[in-house]
């Protein structure tokens, strides 16, 4: 397999490694978006969240709980993020969560101008809540 994280897991690519779990690890983004962007991968290779098994999905987030604690301590803020498939914005087809410490005027700004503004009609909102609940 010809996946960077999964050479980064078999230690053939270096990582500045800050925690490892024995189903998942915790290491400096090697591109950072800021000081302390970090990247929390499972060590079996996954595309999604929802291809991975309850234990290992446990284990992804309870070290993204634990090295969250760490990486807020930089700037008092932190974004959570995780690009779920490749239409998502998913650039390396591994399950990873970004933890991207912010600050004021970073330019990055909040969720909602990642994208432009569509309005739903009340029925297109309730067909979607159907599909989900």
């Amino acid at each position: 397999m010809d996946c960077i994280f999964c050479k980064i897991i078999s230690r053939q690519i270096p990582a500045k490694i800050i925690q490892e779990t024995s189903h998942s690890i915790a290491f400096l983004d090697a591109f950072p978006l800021t000081k302390g962007h970090t990247l929390i991968i499972p060590k079996n290779h996954h595309m999604k969240i929802q291809d991975m098994n309850p234990e290992e999905n446990s284990d992804l987030f309870l070290l993204v709980h634990k090295v969250l604690s760490k990486v807020d301590k930089l700037t008092g803020s932190t974004l959570v993020a995780v690009h779920n498939g490749k239409d998502a914005g998913q650039e390396v087809p591994h399950v990873h969560v970004h933890l991207v410490p912010r600050t004021l005027g970073d330019s990055a700004g909040p969720i909602h101008n990642m994208f432009k503004t569509v309005k739903f009609s009340d029925s297109e909102i309730e067909e979607i809540y159907d599909k989900l609940k």
